[in-house]
């Protein structure tokens, strides 16, 4: 009787060993989207940005990424260097009017901005849709997705790698990656495989065919207020 309640009781601890090892290693793997997935967590948290001559007309066009639900959003500098008026549309259309520029760096190529919060949203009590920052940096061979506006009511996703996660660029330090960047994407994301904000797409590298520039998110993040960091 006795070898046998030893039996039931070392069963029993063997199966929530298993149990305890099976539930702590799916909480502490990360989620891995594929294209799709990555296009649904960004197409609401991105958005067409225009920069407007006096007469309305669009002097420069490019993409922006939301970055807090109360309407904190970054881009490439060189989209809205020198604006004095900026809109976004929103994927479902809906126009952001007007956006200021709250700090920016030209050598990082980075812009802050600050976005006013449509009246049908405030009377819903909703806030924007935003992209989570990644902390640690990218690896060299890493999947990522490029995602922006090459035309106004055209969003796209391109899928490439992290071809070098340090390169020193004109004097600054860049992500280079392989995901294909249009006229138009500049300012939009470049996210990682699960989902995070992984970097800001700069340009295009001339002498690497099909290479493109990413502004690091540690450039991203030294521009922002303490509570986003």
């Amino acid at each position: 009787m006795k070898r046998n309640w030893l039996a039931v009781c070392l069963a029993c601890s063997v199966l929530a060993a298993v149990l305890f090892y099976t539930g702590t290693s799916s909480a502490d793997t990360p989620v891995v989207n594929n294209a799709e997935q990555t296009y649904q967590l960004a197409e609401n948290a991105m958005f067409y940005l225009r920069v407007l001559k006096s007469d309305g007309t669009a002097s420069s066009t490019g993409t922006g990424i939301i970055l807090s639900s109360g309407g904190t959003a970054a881009t490439a500098y060189h989209v809205v260097k020198g604006a004095e008026r900026m809109e976004g549309i929103m994927a479902d259309g809906t126009v952001i009017s007007p956006i200021k520029v709250t700090t920016f760096d030209e050598l990082k190529d980075v812009a802050v901005l600050a976005l006013p919060v449509p009246a049908a949203m405030k009377a819903k009590g909703n806030g924007f849709a935003y992209l989570s920052m990644r902390k640690d940096a990218v690896r060299h061979g890493e999947a990522v997705f490029a995602l922006g506006y090459p035309l106004k009511n055209t969003n796209i996703i391109t899928e490439g790698i992290v071809n070098s996660p340090d390169a020193e660029i004109n004097g600054r330090s860049r992500i280079l990656a392989s995901a294909q960047v249009a006229s138009g994407m500049s300012g939009g994301p470049l996210i990682d495989a699960h989902g995070q904000l992984a970097g800001i797409i700069s340009g295009s590298l001339r002498t690497m065919n099909n290479i493109h520039l990413i502004i690091k998110m540690e450039d991203l993040r030294s521009l922002l207020p303490a509570a986003l960091k």
